[in-house]
């Protein structure tokens, strides 16, 4: 593991990304930085606490400092509704840039090695969720939907997070938001996103140094052939019921002896012994047709070795090659986009960081900013989780993740940090925490 990155290195690209946006203000009314807007939102979606700000105005008048100035680089604090003015015409890809420069710096300190998988490629889980829902509250980003003739309106995102197998956190990527696209009649979806993720973001990566997981809904010949065409390779629920050709193949090949591979393995979950089927086959049909791109295919089933009771059973499309060693990282590989379910958009919506709460919908984009700015404080903790022994140790020591943001909030409401550091070394500290 190397050396990893301390916060004052990632709020860094995030202030930067925040000086770049243009003025919109035509008035004389500039008291408030815009800079100051962004930081104040990140501070709260950080902290996990609406009342941060609130707090740090307090101190001020009682201290003359303030932590929001100290920990995050606020110089004047804006009011809620000031906030949401300033960033509602902010064009959210201008937040992009913190993402990337994360993301490079944690490769280039050797951060990443653990989220390696089959052929030395890392995998990126590609999935759609909603962040916003009503009947009333909209603006022109907002998608419609039309349920017992009613209009809904919401916000759709396309998360993109780098998961791995055997590791408990996803590294959160620059989002694709799902509103309406200039010159579009259609209304924009989640297969569209993927499409504009890919082509904008492709050029990250090394060539063929990405593996894109996504749910049976892109397993394709038009996102196969995207993923191929931008040297990436992919791994991709495949399901019998939408895959008619590739299944029917598949059922001539069973009547071949040996025209499927297979291979099984013993393992002790901790209660009980499970079997491990495995099957592939190779150059199948993803579709009718003599243009059809030919992929090839793997099958894991897991059935208890004492009553055989199936758990578990799943399948996948990949142009990974496909052989004896490698058919279990594949299907490691295939299974680990549930990762950006379980430790990705259910940490999200369900321990603090309230992804489907409106703080603020506006009329323009302020509620994509705002996601956007919560999206990079969840990389943001999740990057300390991973190189700061410090944060580590504190975190590991508090045991629930909501131990560790009440004392957060309770120390910088009534006592002034001068940096991030030497918070963490008072909790440390305070926790009798001693090396090793």
């Amino acid at each position: 593991m190397g050396q990893g990155l301390n916060f004052k290195e990632m709020l860094g690209p995030l202030q930067i990304a925040l000086e770049c946006i243009p003025e919109h203000r035509k008035g004389q009314n500039t008291k408030y930085a815009l800079k100051d807007a962004g930081l104040s939102a990140f501070s709260v979606y950080y902290m996990q606490s609406p009342s941060f700000l609130l707090w740090q105005q307090d101190m001020e008048r009682r201290k003359g400092q303030n932590n929001a100035r100290n920990l995050f680089g606020i110089n004047a604090i804006p009011s809620d509704e000031q906030t949401k003015n300033l960033l509602d015409p902010v064009k959210e890809q201008i937040l992009g840039l913190p993402y990337w420069l994360i993301y490079h710096s944690l490769e280039q300190r050797g951060m990443l090695q653990a989220y390696h998988g089959v052929e030395g490629t890392k995998y990126i889980s590609l999935d759609g969720t909603q962040s916003h829902s009503s009947q009333k509250i909209h603006c022109e980003n907002c998608r419609v939907t039309i349920r017992d003739e009613k209009a809904y309106y919401g916000h759709l995102t396309l998360l993109a997070m780098l998961s791995a197998p055997e590791q408990e956190h996803v590294i959160c990527l620059e989002p694709e938001f799902i509103t309406p696209q200039d010159g579009h009649d259609k209304q924009d979806c989640e297969q569209e996103a993927i499409k504009r993720w890919v082509e904008k973001h492709a050029n990250e990566f090394a060539p063929w140094s990405m593996t894109v997981l996504t749910d049976d809904l892109h397993c394709h010949q038009p996102a196969c052939e995207l993923f191929i065409e931008n040297k990436m390779y992919f791994i991709l629920t495949c399901k019998e019921g939408s895959h008619t050709t590739l299944y029917e193949e598949l059922g001539l090949l069973e009547r071949v002896e040996g025209a499927i591979s297979s291979k099984s393995v013993v393992k002790w979950n901790g209660r009980y012994y499970e079997r491990w089927d495995y099957r592939w086959a190779d150059s199948l049909p993803l579709r009718r047709g003599a243009d059809a791109l030919l992929v090839n295919w793997c099958e894991l089933t897991i059935t208890n070795q004492d009553t055989g009771e199936r758990k578990y059973h799943s399948a996948w499309a990949t142009n990974h090659e496909m052989n004896e060693q490698n058919v279990e990282e594949v299907a490691a590989g295939g299974r680990s986009r549930w990762k950006v379910e379980n430790e990705g958009i259910n940490v999200l919506k369900n321990h603090g960081y309230n992804f489907k709460h409106n703080y603020g919908h506006g009329e323009q984009n302020l509620s994509n900013v705002l996601l956007s700015l919560l999206l990079l404080a969840f990389l943001f903790h999740t990057v300390l989780h991973l190189g700061c022994e410090l944060y580590q140790a504190v975190r590991q020591e508090l045991g629930a993740r909501r131990n560790f943001f009440n004392d957060l909030r309770a120390l910088t409401r009534y006592i002034l940090f001068s940096s991030w550091r030497q918070l963490l070394t008072y909790m440390y500290q305070g926790l009798d925490l001693s090396p090793g």
